[in-house]
């Protein structure tokens, strides 16, 4: 299955809150980026961003260095929509995070459950290249998957789960794990679902 149409079918033909993993406010993420010394002077990367309001919130907040990158170019535009003149200050990428795609040094990486879809080696390898370019030495990458006892599958697609053990072994030698969150998160239609959130900062 090509993820691009699977992503672009899956946004044409669902509401926001038809998504598992809509938040009104990305509590979690916000706090982790917090912790990670984010400032409005910092440049910051949202990987899978898709129709996330993590970018509003950074823009409300005076961030003005900020990029959204998703496989998905409907989720894109559905968010370039919402925040009407603003959505002239992010820098938005309609790319697979696995393709080719270039973006300058940004200071914090975020991606809340972009990761644990890649379940090929070779897909991973090219996402921590990717990562490896773009964060800054010194900077954060803040990455979200599905804990162990979190789902097998997400829309339709399997996935891989991760303790903060086994995702840190992934970034081994480009990053060092400072901290890890879990979090049950409540879907729109009242399930949960279990993720682990940790925090890196890059060599």
């Amino acid at each position: 299955m090509d993820p691009r149409e699977h992503w672009e079918r899956v946004y044409a033909t669902k509401s926001e809150e038809q998504l598992s993993w809509f938040e009104p406010l990305p509590e979690v993420s916000v706090r982790l980026l917090e912790a990670a010394g984010m400032t409005p002077d910092s440049c910051v990367l949202d990987v899978g961003g898709g129709e996330s309001r993590l970018v509003d919130y950074l823009l409300e907040h005076g961030l003005d260095c900020l990029a959204v990158l998703d496989v998905s170019s409907a989720a894109l535009d559905k968010a370039r929509t919402r925040l009407g003149s603003a959505a002239g200050v992010p820098t938005w990428i309609a790319a697979d995070v696995t393709s080719a795609w270039a973006l300058k040094p940004m200071d914090i990486w975020h991606d809340r459950a972009v990761f644990h879809f890649l379940t090929a080696v070779e897909g991973r390898a090219r996402y921590r290249e990717h990562l490896r370019d773009v964060v800054k030495p010194g900077g954060a990458a803040i990455i979200a998957t599905f804990a162990i006892d979190g789902p097998k599958k997400c829309s339709g697609l399997p996935v891989a789960r991760y303790s903060p053990k086994t995702l840190a072994a992934e970034f081994a030698g480009i990053l060092d794990l400072v901290e890890s969150v879990q979090h049950s998160h409540p879907t729109p239609w009242g399930a949960t679902q279990s993720f682990q959130y940790s925090r890196f900062v890059k060599h």
